[in-house]
Formats: C-alpha cells, sequence, structure tokens
C-alpha cells in the first residue's frame, strides 16, 4: 500500500527514471534497489542500495532533473522525504555547512557526468552510508511520521488538573501533548517537541493543540464545568504577530470566553522582554491570561519581571521537592510574597504528597499541580472526574 508517507515497491517496479522531475527523496526501509544511467545508449549500473540508504536526494538538492533511475531488486519499503525537509534544514544551517555540501554535490555532477563503463557497482552494505548517519535518518523518519500523526489526528491532547488549594476543588488543566506511536510506543515529548521545533512543523501542532484545548473547554461548558485550560507557547509561535488573533478565531469557533485560555511562557522565551511584553498585552486586550512557567529554574531576572504583567507565576516543581529544607521553604514564601505584590496567582508544580500540599497550604499558595492532585488525563476522564464531585453521575 502507497501513502503520502510510505512507498511500497514490488521486484521490477521503477520509483523514478532519469529525466524525471526530482520532488522527493526516499529513505530505504526495506528491500533493495539498483541505480542505473544511460552511457552511449547502454545502461550502466551506480549501485545497489539498501535499508538505511537515502536515494534522490542529490536532485532534490540542487532541483536538477533526475540523473538516474531507480529499479526495485526485491520488494521495497521507502519512506519519502519532502523537499521542504531538506529546504528548511538548508535555511537553518551554517554557511559554511551549505558550502561543504554543495561542494561535494558538484563534484558527484562532475563524476557522474565524466562516468565510463567498466565500474563495479557499490555493495549495498558499502552504499548504506555510515553507522553515524543513523541518527539523521531517525530524525528524518520521525518527521515524516509526525507530520501523518498530525494529519491522521493520532495525538493526544491530555490534560492535567490543577487544584484550587483554598476551594478545595479542580480549577483548571494543564494541557499536554502524548504521541502514542504505532510502531515505536510512547514517543517522548521532549523528542518529538524538539523536532517540531526544528522545523515548521511547531506550527501545526501547535494549533492542533490549540483546537483540541477550545473543543475540550466547550464540552466542561456544555458540562457546567467552569474550567481554564493552560497551553504551552512555542518561540516560533511567540514570533507569529497572529497567533492571539488564532486564539481568538478559534475560542469564537467554540463559542467558549478567551478567559477560560491561558497561555504559559517557559522562562527561557522571556529573554525576548519586548516580544514578550507585546504578547501579554494583546492577550490581555481580547481577555486570555497568560503564565510565566517554570519559574525559578535559571532564567529568571527581577530587574525585568515587574515590566511582564504575568497572570500567573508557576513554581518549578524542583523548589516543591525541597520544601522540607528551611532555606528552600524561605525561598518559596518569598516567591508568594512576590507574586502577591505583583498581583499574580502562583501554581506550584510537581506536588506528590500531602505533606508537600500542607507546606504550600501553609505558604498561602493558590494552586497545585502534580501527581497527587491527578495525572494527566482524557477530556472524557475530566468531564467523569467533574461528575463524580458534583454527585451527577450513578
Amino acid at each position: 500500500m502507497t501513502s503520502t508517507y510510505r512507498v511500497n515497491l514490488a521486484a521490477g517496479e521503477v520509483l523514478f527514471r532519469e529525466g524525471d522531475a526530482p520532488t522527493t527523496a526516499f529513505l530505504i526501509e526495506q528491500g533493495a534497489l539498483r541505480v542505473t544511467a544511460q552511457l552511449d545508449g547502454e545502461s550502466i549500473v551506480l549501485g545497489d542500495l539498501g535499508p538505511g540508504a537515502l536515494l534522490g536526494e542529490m536532485a532534490v538538492l540542487d532541483d536538477a532533473p533526475r540523473p538516474a533511475t531507480a529499479t526495485a531488486l526485491s520488494d521495497c519499503a521507502l519512506t519519502p522525504v519532502d523537499r521542504r525537509q531538506f529546504a528548511e534544514r538548508l535555511e537553518n544551517a551554517d554557511p559554511v555547512v551549505r558550502a561543504l555540501l554543495f561542494s561535494q554535490l558538484a563534484r558527484y555532477r562532475s563524476a557522474l557526468a565524466t562516468l565510463t563503463s567498466g565500474a563495479e557497482p557499490l555493495s549495498i552494505e558499502e552504499a548504506a552510508g555510515p553507522h553515524g548517519a543513523e541518527h539523521a535518518h531517525d530524525k528524518i523518519r520521525l518527521e515524516s511520521q509526525l507530520r501523518e500523526a498530525l494529519e491522521l489526528h493520532r495525538l493526544d491532547v491530555l490534560l492535567q488538573p490543577i487544584w484550587n488549594i483554598s476551594e478545595g476543588c479542580v480549577a483548571g488543566y494543564e494541557a499536554l501533548t502524548r504521541w502514542q506511536h504505532p510502531e515505536r510506543g510512547a514517543v517522548s515529548p521532549a523528542e518529538f517537541i524538539a523536532l517540531a521545533e526544528e522545523t515548521s512543523l511547531i506550527v501545526p501542532v501547535g494549533n492542533y493543540v490549540l483546537d483540541e484545548v477550545c473543543a475540550a473547554l466547550r464540552r466542561f461548558a456544555d458540562a457546567g464545568h467552569d474550567a481554564f485550560v493552560a497551553l504551552n507557547v512555542s518561540g516560533r509561535q511567540l514570533q507569529d504577530a497572529t497567533f492571539v488573533e488564532r486564539v481568538l478565531e478559534r475560542a469564537r469557533a467554540h463559542a467558549i470566553a478567551p478567559s477560560q485560555i491561558k497561555l504559559e511562557i517557559t522562562e527561557s522565551l522571556v529573554l525576548d522582554y519586548s516580544q514578550v511584553s507585546k504578547l501579554i498585552d494583546r492577550c490581555h486586550a481580547v481577555g486570555v491570561r497568560v503564565a510565566l512557567d517554570d519559574f525559578g529554574t535559571g532564567y529568571s531576572n527581577l530587574g525585568h519581571l515587574h515590566k511582564l504583567k504575568f497572570d500567573t507565576l508557576k513554581l518549578d516543581q524542583g523548589f516543591v521537592r525541597q520544601l522540607d529544607d528551611a532555606r528552600c521553604m524561605a525561598v518559596v514564601r518569598a516567591v508568594v510574597g512576590m507574586a502577591r505584590a505583583l498581583r499574580c496567582d502562583i501554581v506550584a508544580e510537581g506536588v506528590e504528597t500531602q505533606t508537600q500540599l500542607t507546606q504550600l497550604t501553609a505558604l498561602d499558595c493558590d494552586f497545585a499541580q502534580g501527581y497527587l492532585i491527578g495525572r494527566p488525563q482524557t477530556v472524557s476522564d475530566a468531564l467523569g472526574a467533574f461528575a463524580d464531585r458534583r454527585g451527577i453521575r450513578g
């Protein structure tokens, strides 16, 4: 079966022919292909390629017609590599790296043009490439699969409850994206989010999560659950001048109040104070709230914090884990006092024990989040838990 993200060939089938347009490269997953070119009317074997080899990438890189024909020697499975996947990386690559790449490309073209008959074709083992290229191949493969997961709606957006300490109830949730890969199982968010941030994929991933959050808030509203949902903002979204308008448009489409959406910005992104300040002002103008995530993890600059009108400070879980230490307790007490002075509420992350919750209550912390409060759950499970607390589900 052939799809946008997988190509299957039977033995003897041609993948592309000499002179074809170079729209796509391929990563060979299974099987072997033979690459041939015409010289003086005769077919010359350039090489046999097997699993782990890239095929057709040179023509894609310099946008030239295919210099050879690729034919399956056996049944094959290939992952297509879109031109954009190369272009985005080349645009962001070091100029020296680009120069080296195109120097090698020129030598390849020159060698191909002067090739004479009688040369032995490369073996499949020789053509598979160096072992160190496997990491790059994995990233190419995973990026194509992430694109497919987005199109097929296979990313899960789970909600982790946030507890209102003084009122003793769930006030809201943080949206967390999870990917259950059909072959690899659960893919670490640190891996696939980092991959998405390397390319423009982080934008469609962010839009996907935003739409899922708005749909969840609509379901909450229909059930009488007046909760907010917080979602993380990436660096690319922060740079997008239309991002806040997109948030507002999706809120309107789902008929929810913008105040039910909270955007979380990590400390590492706050270094661009001017840009973050403008984003906060745009959010406040339409009723969207903004939180500073992972507060206290190394980027805090109190000289600028008073200029950034965050609605919430999220205290990093590292502080919560050390509340038994008197000095750490003193720091958290000072942070809570500072949040009060700045008219922010404060969420303590990583709360896992009743003792920690009791300590945070004594410190007059507003909200708690962590496994003690609840693990990430589906929207349906969150609604079920809400119904149970209200006593309306038998």
